[in-house]
């Protein structure tokens, strides 16, 4: 057989339609492509490789003839259908939060912990997007001097919310500029014209769950349980790409020139950092690309050892769809997936 079967699950959302895309972009070698989503959603034409696919509502029986399935579906879904998939031989890249922090589950970022893969009991975890962006420009330094603490802000886009998020953004926008009253739906607040320090739900230690996944999951990637990390997350009124102003705190000093030397040779990363001609990355840019850039490197005068750096990213490609295609791709290069199981 020439090819993989491929599965997509929430093949008719923001995640699903970027996975056709990039599987598409990428040439990933599909042999046969199934395309599940919820009984709403049953019946609907979608394209890939110009051939056209009626989605399917997903099930247990959906799964006996897939040798990989790209879920971004939610947590909810993928706790009751991942462990099937993965014992009805397909293996999982799984694009929610559902098994991020399990043991026996790799939490990848193929450039920074590929080697994880391996360690695969059929589910793979893709890890949460704003997360993904850092340790990409982080890694490579931690490499060549260890991270000792992160803070961290996050500016993140509605498109992380999804597509109910786009639309919301979008007729609230054009309410006030018409001079109308708006009123939220996706948002506690109205987000148009607006930030709100607020994603996801609040915790005891009054941190948000958003933030706490960028404490937990960096360490878990990066394999660093000892670094310090606060993380403010940040919802914007952008469509698409986060960005991120991060402080960084090393062992031993680092100059900017040596940080944007390393940076500028690590796979994935580009660093664009000249403020004499406003070079430096945002959001508007980076939609629709694949790389993670890194701009305004400079040293922290309030604390040695210290750079301060802002990071950008489109969310929907290398904060999930990208990086989940990147870990299929990765299985199918060092031969530890084969077709047909």
């Amino acid at each position: 057989m020439n090819g993989y079967r491929v599965a997509i699950v929430g093949a008719t959302g923001l995640v699903g339609g970027e996975f056709i895309k990039v599987l598409e972009q990428r040439n990933f070698p599909v042999h046969n492509m199934q395309l599940f989503a919820s009984d709403r959603s049953a019946g609907k034409k979608l394209y890939f490789a110009h051939q056209e696919y009626e989605v399917k509502e997903t099930a247990p029986d959906s799964f006996r003839d897939v040798d990989i399935a790209l879920f971004s579906a939610g947590a909810d879904i993928s706790h009751y259908f991942a462990p099937i998939a993965a014992r009805s031989g397909a293996v999982v890249v799984d694009n929610s939060s559902a098994f991020r922090m399990e043991d026996d589950v790799p939490l990848v970022v193929p450039e920074v912990n590929v080697e994880d893969i391996k360690k695969h009991k059929g589910i793979i975890a893709n890890p949460n997007c704003s997360t993904i962006q850092m340790v990409m420009a982080l890694y490579p330094l931690h490499r060549v001097n260890p991270i000792k603490r992160i803070v961290v802000t996050t500016f993140q886009s509605v498109s992380g919310t999804g597509s109910a998020a786009i639309e919301e953004l979008t007729n609230q926008s054009k309410g006030v500029l018409g001079g109308q009253s708006v009123v939220p739906h996706v948002y506690p607040h109205q987000i148009a014209f607006n930030v709100l320090p607020h994603i996801d739900v609040f915790l005891d230690n009054a941190y948000t769950k958003e933030e706490w996944k960028m404490v937990e999951e960096t360490r878990k990637i990066m394999h660093a349980e000892d670094i310090l990390v606060s993380a403010t997350c940040v919802r914007v009124p952008v469509f698409i790409s986060h960005s991120e102003a991060v402080n960084v705190e090393f062992t031993n000093s680092i100059s900017p020139d040596d940080a944007r030397r390393i940076l500028a040779q690590a796979p994935g990363v580009r660093v664009l950092d000249d403020p004499a001609i406003s070079l430096y990355p945002h959001p508007w840019m980076a939609a629709g690309t694949d790389d993670t850039f890194v701009g305004r490197i400079r040293r922290d005068v309030s604390q040695s050892n210290s750079l301060v750096m802002w990071i950008v990213a489109d969310n929907v490609r290398k904060g999930a769809a990208l990086n989940a295609v990147q870990i299929a791709e990765e299985m199918i290069r060092h031969e530890w997936l084969h077709p047909g199981g």
